[in-house]
């Protein structure tokens, strides 16, 4: 199967959303209606005139998929330029293979492409402040960092990380 093929056999973010009837539901929606992006961000979202297709692997359950799924669809309310494809990353594996985190597949993982389905980049799992954070080992600074993702409070350097990739 094709990437392009994959896409088109993943669901919507509310559909990915009601494949859960509870905690994992309201948590990820929870996030969705606390996204604030100022005129800045906004503008650098409308900004984007060509399609771009993100394919998302991401389960319900997964924490790190209720932060950062809803920045996508956040991003898709501002321009409609945007299209995602959301789907289990079970089954999947063989298409995140070239995204593997030290042999593993991470979720989510946002495959970034152009309106041809040309790669232009991925995300994978947490916004790279968090990763840059974690790698300075300094516990202080990282408990207060993970608190502070755990809120949404890293969901524009998501969007941020994304518009790069697309920008380049």
């Amino acid at each position: 199967m094709s990437i392009q093929a994959l896409f088109k056999k993943g669901i919507s973010f509310m559909e990915f959303v009601n494949k859960d009837k509870d905690t994992y539901k309201e948590r990820t929606l929870e996030v969705y209606k606390n996204i604030a992006i100022d005129e800045s961000l906004e503008n650098d979202i409308l900004g984007i005139k060509e399609i771009v297709n993100i394919l998302v692997f991401a389960e319900i359950w997964c924490p790190d998929c209720m932060i950062n799924v809803p920045a996508l669809q956040k991003m898709i309310e501002i321009n409609p330029n945007f299209a995602i494809s959301i789907v289990s990353r079970e089954g999947n594996e063989v298409f995140m293979d070239n995204y593997k985190v030290n042999g593993k597949t991470k979720i989510p993982t946002f495959l970034i492409m152009d309106k041809n389905f040309k790669p232009l980049g991925a995300f994978i799992e947490q916004p790279q402040i968090l990763k840059d954070i974690e790698g300075k080992g300094k516990q202080v600074e990282i408990i207060v960092a993970k608190r502070k993702y755990k809120k949404g409070e890293y969901i524009v350097e998501t969007i941020k990380e994304i518009l790069n990739m697309v920008e380049k």
